[in-house]
């Protein structure tokens, strides 16, 4: 037995005590809120994260760590949710804090929106969002509760690099590095990453998002409050869905789209999927995996291909996989000129560390097949995907 899988299977015992109160997740629900400190007037969204974790309680294959991680994804959306609209409260001004000309990452997962986003917010003139003010919004801290926050969210990335070490070769976490806005987002598919959740699926696929964007502003505006003003740069493959909810919100932002085959794409998703999920589901159905996100990201595709017809031209930047993925020298420059920034030897020169694989992280492999998936189950789900690469690509 592995240093990691002997980890996890002794944490599943030391929590499974604690496992039975899935049985009565309204119970587990009402002391999260209790320390949360949802206040009035936030009643829809408290609702909705109720109904989420009374789906996650029931979900199959889940195990003691799956339910704790369930439990601690409510408690932080809702502990954060309540800290962002107090601190509204107390300082109206928040949201007038101008959220000007974004540039959102989006794009199929694996298609190096990462390493996209990472080259982006070289710039002394950028803003990415760190993983730990993700995790905790909040206004500018006194150095003591800041050194707090850092240790909480590096707490977070050891754990996962603990009971899931391959999951680092794959998407590695710093704490104090920039990460994306699924952290942030209320419903994105995160959860879907843990477990099998088809209540919450069918609730997901008919939800109006534009309230989610509006908190996820909200949080940006308390990030940027009190700070020096710089050009947000963020990222989520999960943006793809709901771009037209994402455009009604930031009206100006120019929108990243990276492009990669999706054979490839969608193969080295299930495998990162895999790796996460194997933490709190067991046994594995790698089938369902594969089954389950060729259905979701074909219609994030859908989705997006659908709400890209409405945006202009100028707000549009294409990224073939090229241009960072084998020649990042060359295309870094064209990137920063597409989005309207400068290019400078100081980008050029801190370029090397931001495309370099982490230290100590292995080659990721993945098979297709591994998923009970095939070449032409995927190409047929993305035919019309296809057909626009091929005109990045030829452009």
């Amino acid at each position: 037995m592995s240093a990691s899988s002997l980890s996890l299977a002794l944490a599943n015992l030391l929590v499974r005590p604690a496992f039975g109160s899935r049985r009565d997740p309204g119970r587990v629900f009402d002391r999260i809120t209790g320390k949360a400190g949802a206040g009035p007037g936030d009643g829809q969204f408290v609702d909705d994260f109720r109904s989420l974790l009374g789906w996650w309680a029931r979900a199959e294959r889940l195990t003691p760590v799956g339910w704790q991680s369930a439990q601690a994804h409510v408690r932080r959306h809702l502990t954060n949710r309540a800290r962002v609209r107090r601190l509204i409260a107390e300082h109206p001004e928040i949201e007038r804090e101008p959220i000007e000309r974004p540039v959102f990452v989006v794009g199929l997962p694996r298609t190096a929106t990462t390493v996209t986003h990472a080259v982006l917010t070289l710039s002394d003139e950028h803003r990415g969002p760190l993983l730990w003010e993700l995790l905790a919004p909040d206004l500018e801290l006194p150095p003591r509760q800041r050194r707090k926050a850092v240790t909480a969210g590096r707490r977070m990335v050891q754990g996962a690099d603990l009971f899931a070490p391959r999951f680092r070769d794959i998407h590695a976490m710093a704490a104090e590095g920039p990460e994306e806005c699924t952290f942030a987002l209320p419903h994105a598919l995160m959860p879907f990453s843990q477990a099998r959740i088809p209540e919450y699926r069918d609730w997901h696929c008919e939800r109006d998002f534009v309230p989610d964007y509006r908190y996820l502003k909200q949080i940006y505006q308390v990030l940027q409050y009190g700070r020096p003003r710089r050009r947000w740069m963020l990222k989520s493959p999960m943006h793809l869905e709901n771009l037209d909810a994402l455009r009604t919100v930031f009206p100006d932002a120019t929108i990243v789209w990276c492009h990669r085959d999706p054979v490839t794409a969608v193969a080295s998703f299930c495998s990162l999927i895999e790796h996460g999920m194997a933490v709190s589901s067991r046994p594995l159905d790698l089938s369902g995996i594969g089954a389950t996100w060729l259905d979701l990201l074909s219609r994030a595709m859908t989705r997006g291909l659908a709400a890209r017809a409405d945006i202009p031209a100028e707000q549009l930047v294409d990224v073939p996989y090229s241009w960072l993925g084998s020649d990042p020298a060359s295309g870094a420059p064209k990137l920063y000129a597409a989005v309207g920034a400068h290019w400078t030897e100081s980008e050029a020169t801190r370029l090397p560390g931001a495309v370099a694989r982490p230290k100590g992280t292995r080659r990721h492999t993945y098979d297709l097949a591994r998923y009970a998936l095939t070449r032409a189950d995927v190409e047929s789900a993305f035919a019309d995907y296809n057909a626009l690469r091929a005109e990045v690509d030829r452009a």
